[in-house]
């Protein structure tokens, strides 16, 4: 669910785009393309990799389209009416921390864009898309190339889609105008090729991807955020996220529970409640984050730890954003039932959108 503080370049106000109203239905495969009438949106692809030696990793690929307001009387097709920017990640154990690029550019075919009616977002080299007929859904494929790791992966759906909230109306604060339209596939079967420094590897795994549009900003009063995403071995899935206060309460909490035939049962504000375990320090930029959680699921208490501390993405020459950004294990106790990804923001900096 992660938006940013490049909304404020503009000064453009929310009134100004598209707004998010309970009751709209999704539809499937038009909604998975482009909504440029909002002011932002994101497609976020998450997931564990395994590749032949048994090694494992965890991978992040999230293209941002943002309307910038500037433009729109302008005939010029290289008016900045939209900005494409993307953010790509490996985190190696091996390592110890990521490796990550980023780029952004004005919307301008050929070199970057994000269709509308079905999933086209593209940066260049950099793509995410949605494959099969027009009306059909087989998947996905996502190819990155930066200088230090490739990625090139197929993502093909093992259970129906998800909507988040109510119906696809996901409410981020006490307001009904803080909210987003929110669906997710979770337990993506990943097949392909990564490169980790000079290294070629053939690896599957499991991914999860959000897809959020909106055109509300972040009150004044919420510092920032702390989401997952976790494919459960079961079958099933979680998402769950917390919008925090400046002392670090939470200003709103929500989830869903997915199970392995797709029923999802949605989670209320004071069914999930987020506790932080234990924190590491970035030795670069003095940010501390809790990298180990407690998560209580309306009494179930679950225990969230990271595959490695450091998985820090400094986004700031791309997004104005610092966050953490990770693979994460959940725990039943001392059972491991699910691996995914947590997002924690506002930690090292005011998270503004």
């Amino acid at each position: 669910m992660l938006v940013f503080t490049l909304l404020f370049w503009t000064g453009v106000a929310a009134e100004d785009f598209a707004p998010v109203l309970e009751g709209r239905v999704l539809s499937f495969p038009q909604d998975t393309g482009a909504h440029p009438d909002h002011r932002i949106e994101w497609w976020y692809v998450t997931g564990w990799l395994t590749d032949t030696s048994g090694a494992e990793r965890g991978f992040q690929v999230t293209f941002f389209r943002v309307a910038t307001g500037i433009g729109a009387d302008n005939p010029s097709r290289f008016a900045p009416r939209q900005l494409l920017i993307a953010h790509a990640a490996i985190a190696d154990p091996a390592i110890g921390r990521l490796l990550h690029d980023a780029r952004l550019e004005r919307a301008l075919e050929p070199l970057a864009g994000a269709a509308v009616a079905r999933t086209q977002a593209w940066i260049r080299d950099w793509d995410l898309v949605l494959k099969g007929p027009p009306d059909g859904d087989e998947g996905y494929r996502t190819r990155i190339a930066a200088d230090s790791f490739a990625l090139d992966l197929t993502l093909t759906p093992t259970i129906p889609t998800v909507l988040n909230g109510r119906a696809g109306f996901s409410q981020k604060t006490p307001q009904l105008t803080h909210a987003s339209y929110y669906y997710s596939r979770p337990q993506l079967a990943v097949s392909g090729q990564i490169r980790v420094r000079d290294r070629d590897l053939e690896v599957t795994g499991r991914a999860w991807l959000d897809h959020e549009w909106s055109s509300e900003i972040m009150p004044d009063d919420a510092q920032g955020w702390d989401w997952i995403g976790i494919n459960l071995h079961d079958g099933g899935a979680l998402m769950a996220f917390q919008m925090r206060r400046d002392d670090g309460t939470a200003l709103w909490s929500a989830g869903t529970l997915t199970d392995p035939s797709g029923s999802t049962q949605a989670l209320a504000p004071e069914e999930v409640r987020f506790r932080a375990r234990r924190h590491w320090q970035s030795p670069r930029t003095g940010a501390t984050y809790p990298v180990s959680w407690e998560l209580d699921l309306d009494g179930r208490i679950l225990r969230l730890e990271p595959l490695m501390d450091d998985q820090e993405l400094d986004a700031r020459p791309s997004t104005g954003i610092l966050y953490w950004e990770g693979a994460v294990t959940l725990f039943d106790e001392e059972q491991e039932i699910g691996r995914g990804y947590l997002e924690m923001t506002g930690y090292g900096q005011h998270a503004r959108f």
